[in-house]
């Protein structure tokens, strides 16, 4: 596999576990309103009358696009510039690493400590991949 295949790779499952998180909400709504648990019209615009399993799939689909926001155009830009290397791919695999782990705990028992300490973990790696980017761009080469 070329380098940007190997960078990209990680992107891919991050995508699909944010299709996957929307097929579950997907379909959780559509069952929550089949059976009686929410009606139409009290959800319309009031999202916290779904009930919490919900809304934790919920706002963790809104999740996926905020920190991971700096992840992608990281990418774009290692891939623009022909900077991509070993370090970006290991960095770019624990990154997604750290999404399927907030994930699980968001989604889960949901334990705001461990939750935060994935977004932490996440975030430290996405300083890590711009630090790195930078060094490869105007120091390294």
């Amino acid at each position: 596999m070329t380098q940007t295949q190997l960078l990209l790779l990680p992107a891919f499952v991050h995508v699909a576990l944010v299709m996957v998180i929307a097929a579950c909400m997907g379909l959780g709504r559509v069952r929550a309103v089949r059976e009686g648990k929410v009606r139409v019209k009290d959800i319309a615009l009031d999202s916290s009358k779904w009930p919490d399993d919900l809304r934790k799939l919920s706002n963790n689909y809104e999740n996926q696009f905020q920190l991971p926001v700096f992840y992608y155009a990281v990418l774009a830009l290692l891939l623009v510039t022909g900077l991509a290397d070993g370090v970006a791919v290991v960095l770019s695999w624990i990154f997604v690493a750290t999404r399927l782990v907030h994930t699980l705990v968001h989604t889960g028992g949901n334990v705001v400590l461990r939750r935060f300490q994935a977004f932490l973990a996440g975030l430290v790696i996405i300083v890590l991949m711009w630090a790195w980017f930078g060094l490869r761009l105007y120091v390294i080469g």
